[in-house]
């Protein structure tokens, strides 16, 4: 199969030979949410656009490498933690699971690596490398 794929580039205006840093593979980051209440259709839209990215360049041939983090700790989550009476981390695990089960609901694939936050940001730098 023909591994040549061309995308639109915003900065020159033009459609481009894609050409990826490793041959035959390819490594994406995508921020993920801040689990402090329901996700929206601006997540569906991010999601289902990286979602679509991912299939064509798997069926194009190449290797992805798919990291998405979650914020799981910053001062929202922590003040509406307060507001409403709940430990930070148990809110943001709540509404981090709905977030996976609508995924899941909507049939996008789940990354290569799922990083929280709380998690040293060393250990998802090193899986952007692998």
């Amino acid at each position: 199969m023909k591994t040549h794929c061309s995308f639109f580039n915003s900065l020159t205006g033009k459609l481009e030979n894609f050409r990826p840093l490793q041959k035959k593979s390819v490594s994406i980051y995508v921020c993920g949410i801040t689990p402090e209440g329901p996700a929206h259709l601006g997540h569906a839209f991010t999601y289902t656009s990286f979602d679509a990215l991912i299939r064509y360049l798997t069926y194009k041939g190449f290797k992805v490498n798919y990291t998405q983090n979650v914020t799981d700790i910053d001062d929202d989550i922590l003040r509406k933690a307060k507001t409403e009476k709940r430990d930070w981390r148990e809110l943001g695990s709540f509404w981090t699971d709905k977030f996976l089960s609508d995924l899941k609901f909507l049939n996008i694939q789940a990354p290569t690596h799922y990083v929280k936050r709380q998690i040293q940001s060393k250990k998802s730098l090193q899986s952007l490398k692998t």
